[in-house]
Order: structure tokens, then sequence, then C-alpha cells
């Protein structure tokens, strides 16, 4: 006889066959067979709960509030987080990086990756739950729906009604809310390239930049559709972290659990008499269902839609504190915890600690950059053609292109000069120059130097650059000096 061929249901779309093999393959079979995956053609209305789980992805509110906040903060009269394009610059309080320094952002993007392997290597998919923009802007979303449209049920109910007054009045309400927070979070994002305040000025007068209306649209309709209408359809199939984390966990990596063992066999009760060592923990009350915002059973194993925000902790365990049962039916745990075998400790697990030695690496390095930035860049760049000239005079001469970028806020006066050749003489270059404040001034410098003090066809030669009016400064930059 053949073997069973598991079957995947799900709202509106047609079952899918795959073949079984024998052995371990059979208990995948025994989950995935009871598997509902949601294709879209349904919208997930989720239950509200409360619980720990549920204050923690609040806190994840209380973060991105803070994208919206920042713009308004201003810092010596300025606005204390700009990262302005056309200029150049990018501003941080008291900090201002130039395109010089961006080797910076390398370490910010490997120190945010490592974060996020590190993060899902012990937690799972921990950020999708808490802290994801897309996770929080459903949240919020949904929060607006139930507070216009009702409970699930009631949410059901208008789904399926036919357009009256009553619908288009409250379907216009929810979609003008969306649409404000749409624009918002637009107005918010440009606002990190630009003053804000000037910003909102040349929207209200029609007079912003088109690259101004080109993002507040695309942000408008992004956020409106992703977070309104497709929601978590983007974490099941559009989102690339939710496609790689597979590879990601291993056996250590805790997630929110069924405890199998103890909640089965599972079934309904009338009253807490019912409930006999005959039957498991779990009342098959389907709360963990109705309160997951992908609509996952976390009961039928471990699925791709599960964003591990626990929720479906919080209301098993309200559901076990009425049934006088204890709490952890559901709950973050590890394979091996719920295989009944040793867990091994956060930091002997070599892939986690590979993880936090680059993240402090990078952050140091991250530090030491925003704290050694240097207020002169300076380079000297020795011109190859010709690479040396003989003078009347029989002396030999060099050229220089010096670049130096004044990144102080104040006009500096420097005085340059060459050492460690004898008798070397400097032209092209006042006694004094002037480095405009926030500029890069290039310009050639000549050295003249006689064959007699130039034993090799090379030799070191050391610039000095010191201030002479602005706050005290003393750089040195090597090169070479070349001869027949």
């Amino acid at each position: 006889m053949s073997e069973p061929m598991p079957k995947i249901r799900g709202p509106g779309n047609e079952q899918q066959s795959t073949p079984v093999e024998h052995g371990d393959v059979r208990e995948i079979y025994e989950e995935s067979h009871h598997w509902i995956v949601n294709t879209g053609n349904t919208t997930v209305h989720a239950k509200p709960v409360k619980g720990r789980f549920r204050r923690l992805k609040n806190l994840g509110w209380y973060i991105w509030f803070g994208y919206f906040l920042t713009p308004y903060i201003r810092w010596d009269g300025n606005q204390a987080i700009l990262f302005d394009i056309p200029n150049r610059q990018f501003h941080l309080f008291s900090i201002t990086v130039y395109p010089q320094d961006i080797w910076m952002l390398a370490l910010v993007l490997i120190l945010l990756a490592m974060t996020l392997f590190g993060v899902t290597a012990v937690a799972s998919r921990v950020f999708c739950g808490y802290f994801c923009f897309q996770t929080v802007w459903t949240d919020w979303f949904t929060r607006v729906e139930d507070w216009i449209e009702g409970s699930p049920q009631q949410r059901r109910k208008l789904d399926e009604s036919s357009w009256t007054g009553e619908k288009l009045r409250k379907r216009a309400m929810k979609y003008s809310i969306w649409g404000g927070i749409a624009i918002l979070t637009g107005v918010s994002f440009a606002a990190y390239f630009t003053d804000v305040y000037q910003l909102w000025i040349d929207i209200f007068t029609l007079q912003a930049p088109p690259a101004a209306w080109v993002t507040l649209l695309l942000f408008f309709l992004g956020t409106f559709y992703l977070a309104g209408f497709l929601r978590e359809q983007v974490c099941l199939w559009l989102c690339p972290y939710g496609r790689i984390q597979g590879v990601m966990l291993d056996r250590d990596t805790i997630l929110p659990t069924y405890d199998r063992k103890r909640g089965e066999p599972r079934g309904k009760i009338k009253s807490k008499s019912e409930i006999t060592a005959a039957k498991g923990d779990c009342i098959d009350c389907k709360l963990c269902v109705a309160v997951c915002p992908t609509g996952v059973d976390i009961r039928e194993g471990q699925q791709s839609g599960c964003i591990t925000c626990g929720l479906c902790i919080d209301a098993c365990d309200e559901v076990m504190e009425k049934v006088n049962r204890p709490a952890g039916l559901i709950r973050y745990a590890s394979e091996k915890e719920m295989d009944g075998e040793h867990v091994s400790s956060l930091f002997r697990r070599p892939r986690v600690i590979i993880y936090l030695a680059i993240f402090i690496l990078s952050s140091l390095g991250i530090v030491y950059g925003l704290l050694t930035i240097p207020p002169i860049e300076w380079h000297v760049i020795h011109e190859r053609q010709p690479l040396y000239t003989m003078m009347s005079d029989g002396s030999i001469q060099n050229s220089y292109v010096f670049k130096v970028f004044n990144k102080t806020k104040q006009d500096l006066v420097v005085r340059i000069h060459a050492e460690d050749i004898a008798g070397v003489e400097l032209h092209g270059v006042e006694s004094e120059t002037i480095l405009k404040a926030e500029k890069l001034i290039p310009f050639t410098v000549r050295l003249r130097a006689v064959p007699e003090n130039l034993p090799e066809q090379k030799v070191p030669v050391r610039f000095i650059l010191d201030t002479v009016k602005g706050p005290p400064m003393h750089q040195e930059n090597t090169s070479f000096f070349a001869r027949p």
C-alpha cells in the first residue's frame, strides 16, 4: 500500500500533496498534516490579549515612537540628527561625520548584522515579534481597526457584509487614520535628510522638492498597503529574513513551543471537574490560535509563520490559571529542553560567541572612530608626471597636491613646513594659510632641494601643519622626495 500524502490546508487554497518517506519523516508528516497556511484569501483578525509578552511588544511601540520624535530634537541650534546629503555631512548631535569617515558605516552594518544573527541564534525571530517595523506598524493599524470596527468577530462580519452607509462610514474613518499614520511615516523619514520644520513649511506651501514628494508617495503607499492589507503576508511570503531563519537556528535556540507531552491528549471541558489524569492540560480552546497575528496553531509544531511574539504564551497562561493548571504549557523553550536533554550554556555555543566577539569589536571600532575623528583631514599626493624637475640652478623640484579638509565650524589659520631634508625649500603656499570652515581646499606645493642633500633616489620627507589661529592642532604627513 502506498504511503499517505500530507496535506497543506489554507483558506481558499487547494490541497497540495508530496510523497512521504518512511522513518523520521513520518513525524514531520504528523505535524504538517494539520498546518494551516493563510495564502492571503482571508484576513487574520487576531484577538487582543494581555500579559507580559504583550507588554514587551508595547515596548517596541515606544522605541518606534522615537522614529517620529527624533527629528524635532535640536542641538546647538541645529537638528540633532541630520543626514545632509547635498553637503555630504552627517550630524549626530555634536559629532559631524563626513564621507572621509564613512568607513564607520561598514562597522555599523556589521554590528547590525551580528546583532540580528546572534539574537536569532539565541531566541529565533524575536526581532520580528517585537521590534520589526512591519510588526509594529501592523499592530498600530489593527488597533485602529479594533477601535473603529470592534472585536475580531465583528470585523469578520463586517468584511463579509454588503456595503452600507455604516460600513462606508467605518471604513472611511479607518482608512483616514491609516493614511494619516502613513503620511506621518513618510514625513518623518524625509525629516532625517532635511530640516524638519522647513520641510513642513515646504509641504504646506507646496514648495517641497520632487525628492520629498516621491518619498512621501512611496512611504504612503507602502505603509498603507503593507501594514493595512498585506499584514502577516509580508512575514509569511515577502520577508527575506523569515526565509533564511531556518538555517540560523539550532537545537539550543529557544522559541515558543507547545509542550506536547503535557498537553496531549487534548480535549474540551465544560467545568474544572472534567480535568482528569487521562487528559492532557490542553483544553483545545484554540485561544492560542485566536491571538496569533499570523494565524499559526503553535500546537501543530514549528512553522515559518511564527514570528516568536509570545502572545500564544500569554493566552495559554491565562487559560491555565482559570483551570487551575500550572503555566507554561506553551513557553519559550529549546528543542533540547523539550526532549529532556541538557541545555547548553549561552557562552558555550561557538556560534553565539563568534557573533558576540564581532559585535564587541565593531562597537569598539565605531566608538573609537567617533571619538577620534580628526578636525582636519589632510592628504598629500606626490605628482607623478613629472616625478621630478631639474631646475636651472641645479636644484631638484618635486610637486605635491595637498588636499586639506577643515571639518570644524570656524576658519583656521595654519602654517605648513617640511622637514627631514637639509636645506629644503617650500614654494606655492603662503607662510600662513587660511582654511575655510567645513571646506575642502586643494592646492599644489613644490619642494626644492640640492642633490648633495639627497643621498638616495627616494628620500623620505615629512610635512608638518600647525594652527596659528584657532584650536591648537598639530598634524604630520609623510611622502617622499625623488631625484635622478
